[in-house]
């Protein structure tokens, strides 16, 4: 969960390196997207610490579940620009996230940085999701992933603390207000460091080896530092329970998915809905619920529907009707064949699944209206769902739990290397850091690979491949700022033949160079501001 892991490379088709110049007629125009290199599929491999890229972003979707973030675009107020241009392109629940930024509610934004070298410009969409996010009214968490780097990539913790440095003054110059917002270093937060030894406690190795493929020789503390990870996700939440996105690349969503799991594990109550006094899992509820609205109580002797008429209606139907597997509808007929008469009612359930019993007894007595308490669960028949979660949170902080809503995130594409293929901080060529003198960046970006054709009089005819070339992707992710007409404008000439890439590279190199003046003049503003900070800039640790 660490904000250089996600950005440190990624791959893309194949662009050229043709040079043509500038001159040409207007060809079709194209919505604003940059895809980052989407085109072509291959296997999906999501893996926080090795090398691995997303080839295809589709696939996200259809195997771990990413939504597509242009469906909640239009609830997020003042959307960022990389929300508008399509670099944010999925999440996991943010909808809870813009709702509360819209009401102007709690909430938090996170990422952490692992300081294993200088911070470069993929660190910048990282610094500005949570820049913004800050802006939007959120809080605002930034963290030094130290004990991750110590454990996992070896480094010493004087280099930890050099580079840490480095991260913090850019993230300042770009606009983070230490003042409204809170920065630490894992390594020196105790309060993270008992939140991670509690959430281990949920956690177990076979859990850590089939999501992160540890084994015999993985150490022990690089098996904590994910536990910990685990706890900066959650950390905004140690005070009061809020929504909080943690903005990443998509190669770190198994430690989102697990932080969500752990923020399930840690509640006392699991709210759900049920038709008897057993428990139904998911796909068995949904079937029975299904019959509930089928059947008439009306129709049988005393008015009231019973487990044993729908285990007959269910055994009526043929199987082709009924949208369950064999094992499901098995399940579902023995679990209402054993209830007998018990009636069917709708019910919203609260299950204790870590509750104290004090904790237990006060939500049985701030349940209103008729419930009905077993051993391990109360089921309520006048308290609708959204009531129940909020309730059940409610009795579990006031009780000494944390209440933690799963929390969200948001992803952005990987950016493509300036030599095409892979950005990777080993080839100084391929990335921009945001220490790089300002010459340097103009020269990298003036012998940046393009989308361009072979010849100029190919490029005018059929147009640049503004889609594949990390010159454009400058512009989208960076170089147009807020301006959305500049990039949209700079993606059109190219596709229509307008724009050639010797012009548009010096372009770019011009507005780097400035980007790079500016920022590292502001850097130098900063570095009172950072020593005023509560943060340790020197690590106690040696190793």
């Amino acid at each position: 969960m660490t904000g250089d892991e996600p950005l440190e490379e990624s791959e893309s088709g194949e662009p050229t390196t043709g040079e043509p110049l500038t001159d040409g007629d207007e060809r079709s125009s194209s919505a604003l997207r940059t895809d980052g290199g989407a085109a072509g599929a291959d296997d999906v491999a999501l893996d926080p610490w090795g090398s691995s890229s997303v080839s295809d972003y589709r696939k996200l979707f259809e195997e771990f579940g990413i939504e597509e973030f242009d469906e909640v675009l239009e609830e997020v107020p003042n959307p960022h620009y990389l929300m508008r241009r399509g670099v944010i392109f999925g999440h996991r629940d943010y909808r809870p996230v813009a709702e509360a930024l819209r009401n102007d509610e709690p909430a938090a934004v996170l990422s952490g940085f692992m300081p294993t070298g200088d911070p470069h410009i993929g660190h910048k969409l990282v610094f500005d999701e949570i820049i913004w996010h800050q802006q939007q009214g959120a809080d605002a968490y930034a963290l030094i992933a130290d004990l991750e780097a110590n454990s996992a990539r070896g480094m010493s913790w004087a280099e930890i603390d050099e580079h840490s440095r480095d991260y913090l003054l850019s993230l300042l110059a770009l606009g983070f207000d230490p003042e409204e917002g809170t920065l630490y270093r894992q390594s020196t937060n105790r309060e993270l460091q008992d939140l991670a030894f509690e959430l281990g406690a949920e956690a177990n190795f076979s859990e850590l080896q089939a999501i992160y493929g540890f084994d015999g020789e993985t150490d022990v503390s690089h098996m904590q530092s994910v536990v910990t990870q685990m706890a900066d996700i959650l950390y905004p939440q140690l005070e009061e329970p809020k929504p909080t996105v943690i903005p990443v690349g998509p190669d770190q969503d198994p430690h989102v998915r697990l932080a969500r799991d752990l923020a399930e594990r840690m509640r006392f109550f699991k709210v759900s809905e049920a038709y008897a006094s057993f428990e139904l899992e998911d796909d068995e509820r949904e079937l029975v619920a299904e019959f509930y609205d089928r059947l008439d109580p009306a129709d049988f002797d005393d008015e009231t529907l019973r487990c044993v008429h729908v285990a007959e209606a269910l055994e009526e139907t043929p199987l082709s009707e009924i949208d369950a597997d064999a094992d499901t509808l098995s399940s579902v007929l023995t679990k209402l064949e054993e209830a007998g008469m018990e009636p069917v009612r709708p019910r919203t359930r609260f299950f204790d699944r870590r509750a104290t019993e004090e904790a237990f007894d006060a939500l049985i007595d701030a349940i209103e209206g008729e419930k009905r308490v077993y051993e391990s669960h109360v089921d309520a028949f006048d308290v609708d769902r959204d009531e129940a979660e909020e309730l059940a949170r409610e009795t579990e902080v006031d009780n000494g739990g944390y209440g933690f809503r799963p929390p969200s995130s948001i992803y952005h594409r990987f950016m493509t290397g300036l030599t095409g293929g892979k950005m990777s901080s080993s080839i100084p060529a391929s990335h921009i850091s945001l220490l790089d003198d300002p010459e340097d960046g103009y020269d990298k970006v003036k012998a940046a690979t393009t989308g361009g054709r072979e010849t100029a009089e190919e490029q005018r005819e059929k147009g640049g491949r503004a889609d594949e070339c990390p010159v454009y992707e400058l512009y989208a992710y960076l170089l147009s700022g807020d301006d959305d007409e500049f990039a949209k404008r700079v993606y059109d000439e190219c596709v229509g033949g307008e724009r050639l890439c010797g012009d548009c590279k010096e372009q770019a190199a011009q507005l780097m160079k400035e980007f790079l003046e500016e920022h590292q003049e502001k850097r130098a503003e900063v570095e009172a501001l950072l020593e005023r900070t509560d943060i340790e800039l020197e690590s106690p640790r040696r190793r």
